[in-house]
């Protein structure tokens, strides 16, 4: 029979691996979305200076928030894998 600890472990190691793929995806397809949508943006000759920059100021607040999230997950990670160990 396994052990519980190492079974923990392993678990924990499972939903770190899925979260950090997930993570990256999405950060792919964020950064993908942004190029996209500062193109079509940068066309747009009706859309005021002051919009684009907002939008450009608004992707750049997401994209931190986002690395903070990252963050916080890890360290919750971290101090999982320490209370298994």
């Amino acid at each position: 029979m396994m052990d519980m600890k190492k079974l923990g472990h392993q678990t924990m190691e499972f939903y770190k691996t899925a979260f950090d793929n997930a993570y990256d995806a999405l950060m792919l397809y964020q950064e993908q979305m942004q190029r996209l949508g500062s193109m079509y943006w940068g066309q747009m000759v009706n859309l005021p200076e002051e919009a684009k920059k907002d939008l450009t100021e608004w992707m750049t607040v997401y994209k931190k928030n986002c690395v903070e999230l990252k963050k916080m997950v890890d360290d919750n990670f971290k101090g999982l894998e320490t209370s298994l160990a």
